[in-house]
């Protein structure tokens, strides 16, 4: 039987981001996928008009009756979460699993490009803490991994050792294995993801080439093929690897797209997962 998958995170009506991007993603590499939406979302943010529905209550409510029913999971994974209540909702959550076994992914989606998202706050990072200390894989972008950590963001980026810094510090937290993207190399124009695989006890660094074209959706995309191949067997840089490769490659192919709002339009490029 397919594992089961767990996505909680935001589902957007417009646009392939989120849950719009990570269902279908992992649903193709044959993984039976659930979703719990933390908030619904009427159309990408880069369009910059959109609404936002907060859906804690719903939540509540279904998590109550999944366990009246007795749903259990394989593998759940974490993403956009909208307040202090929730948080400490999905946490409560996540510990409660993590302790039967089910593997946990998050991605603390907090902010980018050395800045922190509209309406986290220094109490929405510390929550972020807790909630990791209960994952055994974390993909934080450096921004992130730099206000997880109280570490300095620096624009030109850091060295290798420095990111190993960073690591030893989520790990601190109770994160197992860390995946940092968008990592920047002091000193030279390399742009890479940064890594401590747990079960292999060794840091690792996978280098790619940065495409100038931006989609939203693509850290979603990145998240799903690299969850769809750890939960098949493959180890973490591997996994790492190609989940870069599908994404540069689905970029490559949708390069010239007028209306690149609203993501990769991934019903026309799923061969690249096969």
């Amino acid at each position: 039987m397919s594992k089961k998958l767990l996505l909680i995170n935001d589902m957007a009506g417009y646009g392939k981001v989120a849950l719009s991007a990570m269902i279908p993603v992992l649903s193709h590499m044959k993984y039976e996928v659930f979703n719990l939406p933390t908030a619904i979302v009427s159309n990408t943010l880069d369009y910059g008009k959109f609404d936002i529905l907060d859906t804690t209550d719903y939540m509540k409510n279904a998590i109550a009756v999944w366990e009246q029913l007795g749903f259990e999971f394989d593998a759940i994974s974490t993403g956009f979460i909208v307040s202090k209540e929730q948080t400490e909702l999905v946490t409560e959550f996540c510990k409660a699993r993590a302790e039967k076994g089910v593997t946990i992914f998050t991605d603390p989606i907090m902010g980018d490009e050395g800045k922190l998202y509209n309406g986290i706050t220094e109490e929405t990072i510390d929550l972020m803490r807790e909630l990791i200390s209960a994952a055994d894989y974390i993909v934080p972008n450096y921004t992130e991994a730099a206000y997880l950590t109280e570490l300095p963001y620096k624009e030109d980026g850091v060295t290798e050792e420095e990111y190993h810094t960073m690591i030893d510090k989520l790990r601190a937290f109770g994160a197992k294995s860390i995946v940092i993207t968008s990592a920047k190399i002091a000193g030279t124009d390399c742009r890479s993801v940064v890594g401590y695989d747990h079960k292999k006890e060794e840091y690792f660094k996978v280098d790619f080439e940065e495409i100038p074209v931006h989609f939203p959706g693509t850290g979603d995309i990145f998240s799903a093929v690299f969850i769809g191949k750890l939960m098949s067997g493959k180890d973490l840089q591997t996994a790492t690897a190609e989940a870069m490769d599908a994404v540069k490659s689905m970029i490559g192919k949708n390069a010239d797209n007028v209306d690149k709002y609203k993501g990769i339009p991934l019903e026309t490029c799923m061969e690249v997962l096969d």
